[in-house]
């Protein structure tokens, strides 16, 4: 009995070593529910009650905090939409803008809205909603300087963005060197003070900046021809199928009863919901 023992043992020890070799220890696979099928995000979301939706919360007009402190923004009363529609409630989780994304692919949300912009880069990692804003690039600079006119202008000038964002990539396709940061008001702080050259940023986003800081010594130097796509982020896999669909089908109807219309010129001012605006 206690030979047979030994070499069972010895036996399972030899395949996990084996399997090891293969590499197949540390594999993962879809999770799945109770009944072995692949888990659904949305009924899980369904059970809860509640969607959890990532977002910075300190870039207006699309997620920021009014004078009461309440969350507001364009992308939050979308995310509440969104959520009513879903039968459940929104709950939103904020964070610096280079974390979101990577919050996103860990599970830590079910999806993001922060007028994150379409790449083929970022469609590897993610699936993504059907768009519902669109965004021109804007390159901002001082109020008094004219050494950037257009976007090749850029080369070999300094800027500054988050690093994960479309507007860092955009400025160092152009030949910039970018510095990270977190916000918005910190990089107009440093444009504002000499330390970079420009910045890039949504045109719309600009324009509420200029809105809120009349007097500031910030002005538009070129537009970037190429117009992106903003659309909903949430992990690739069977799991959030139904959920892409759920959240299409929602903005769908916002689409067609005038909501999406309605929320850009809120808080806009013009309708950037859609393209060739």
């Amino acid at each position: 009995m206690k030979l047979t023992k030994i070499a069972v043992a010895a036996a399972l020890i030899l395949s996990l070593c084996l399997c090891a070799m293969a590499g197949c220890v540390g594999k993962q696979e879809p999770a799945a529910d109770a009944d072995g099928q692949t888990a659904d995000l949305l009924a899980q979301i369904k059970d809860a009650g509640v969607i959890t939706i990532a977002m910075e919360g300190t870039w207006a007009p699309w997620t920021f905090h009014d004078e009461t402190d309440a969350l507001v923004g364009y992308d939050v009363e979308v995310g509440q939409k969104i959520a009513e529609k879903l039968g459940v409630e929104a709950q939103f989780i904020e964070g610096e803008w280079d974390g979101l994304l990577a919050g996103l692919e860990a599970g830590r949300y079910d999806i993001m809205i922060n007028g994150v912009d379409v790449t083929p880069e970022r469609e590897q990692k993610y699936d993504f909603s059907t768009p519902y804003a669109y965004n021109r690039t804007a390159v901002i600079v001082r109020g008094d300087d004219d050494a950037i006119q257009t976007m090749e202008d850029l080369n070999g000038k300094h800027t500054a963005n988050t690093i994960s964002s479309t507007y860092a990539e955009v400025a160092e396709k152009y030949g910039a060197t970018v510095t990270g940061v977190d916000d918005l008001n910190q990089t107009m702080e440093l444009l504002i003070s000499g330390r970079i050259d420009a910045t890039l940023n949504a045109e719309v986003t600009f324009y509420d900046y200029l809105k809120a800081h009349p007097d500031a010594n910030v002005k538009i130097a070129a537009i970037d021809p190429d117009e992106t796509s903003v659309a909903v982020p949430m992990r690739k896999g069977e799991e959030t199928a139904n959920l892409l669909a759920a959240v299409n089908e929602a903005l769908a109807e916002m689409r067609a009863d005038g909501t999406l219309t309605a929320l850009s010129e809120k808080y806009f001012g013009t309708d950037i919901s859609g393209s060739d605006r």
